[in-house]
């Protein structure tokens, strides 16, 4: 099939994966811009998102977009390089109308995965991917909420390397992107003499506003995070608070329908007199009483560490906020 056979082929799946993956790039600057202006609701973006089906097609369908995309890629290039054999050593000086970045796409690229990498150990592994395990990240000993966006942003940022390693990967994006951008409406087949330079001209100005938009953030992270914001704002400190109550609460009601369901096995034992039966279940009861009560003190726990992280230390020194979970389910 001339799809996958053909270098025009690769070229034209490569011109349509581009494309998904800059309408991400700028729908990534968008939530960003989310952060900076309304850290809260970055939060509820995240716990919107989460490890829900949707969120897992999406995530497992933009990575094989740029599987495709990387693999077209390499594939492409070691096939130039083929074709060409040793003739591309004997230019020494590359015509004035080839760019710099057309001649270094793999090696940008190579940059770009290497910097998205770190970006997906930095937030993908710790949140996303923690829930799909059934885990959750700790850091300092305190298991952090995976939906809590704004601590993953300070546990990165807070770092001295992170933003050098940022801002080297925006301008190895910028550099794959411009080009990227309107050589692929080229691989289309839009690459006439009006509408080329329309598309280099919309390439440049869409990618630099994206990529300076990203630098900027990666800043205002960065000093954020220095000045641990997103650990010690009391509006987000309430919302991290809530989002273990409400894991809490989940749990808690899961409880409660087991608790109600034995509840009556038990007293239907009783009444029929099966002492045995009933006595098994009062033990279930009992149990169930008992994971109640640990549950609660885990968030206790939780709820003080989160309190903490900001000074570091993994115990609360003061009197903590009681957490409000549920009531412990009775008979």
């Amino acid at each position: 099939m001339w799809l996958f056979n053909s270098s025009i082929g690769k070229k034209f799946i490569m011109a349509l994966t581009g494309i998904c993956l800059v309408l991400f790039v700028t729908f990534h600057v968008l939530m960003n811009a989310v952060a900076i202006c309304w850290p809260g609701a970055y939060n509820s973006v995240c716990q919107f998102l989460g490890a829900n089906w949707y969120a897992l097609i999406a995530s497992a369908g933009l990575a094989f977009l740029a599987l495709v995309h990387i693999i077209d890629a390499v594939i492409l290039t070691l096939q130039n390089r083929k074709a060409r054999g040793n003739d591309r050593y004997a230019v020494s000086v590359r015509p004035k109308s080839v760019e710099w970045s057309s001649q270094n796409m793999l090696v940008l690229g190579i940059v770009v995965v290497a910097f998205l990498g770190v970006h997906l150990v930095q937030f993908w592994a710790r949140m996303q991917y923690q829930e799909i395990i059934g885990s959750a990240y700790s850091y300092g000993g305190v298991e952090l909420p995976a939906a809590a966006g704004t601590i993953y942003l300070q546990l990165a940022f807070q770092e001295a390397w992170t933003l050098p390693v940022y801002l080297i990967g925006f301008i190895a994006l910028w550099f794959h992107m411009n080009h990227g951008f309107w050589s692929m409406w080229q691989s289309v087949g839009l690459d006439n003499q009006i509408w080329l330079p329309r598309w280099k001209a919309i390439s440049c100005w869409w990618v630099t506003i994206v990529v300076a938009l990203f630098a900027i953030q990666a800043c205002v992270f960065t000093y954020r995070a220095n000045q641990k914001f997103y650990l010690t704002d009391p509006d987000l400190q309430a919302q991290y608070q809530k989002m273990v109550q409400d894991e809490v609460n989940e749990q808690m009601e899961i409880l409660g329908a087991e608790y109600t369901s034995i509840a009556m096995k038990a007293q239907k034992a009783a009444e029929a007199g099966d002492f045995e039966a009933s006595s098994d279940a009062q033990m279930k009861l009992q149990e169930i009483r008992n994971k109640a009560g640990e549950l609660q003190e885990a968030a206790q726990a939780k709820i003080e560490g989160l309190s903490n992280l900001a000074s570091a230390t993994k115990k609360n020194e003061s009197a903590p906020a009681p957490v409000s979970a549920p009531q412990t389910p009775n008979e």
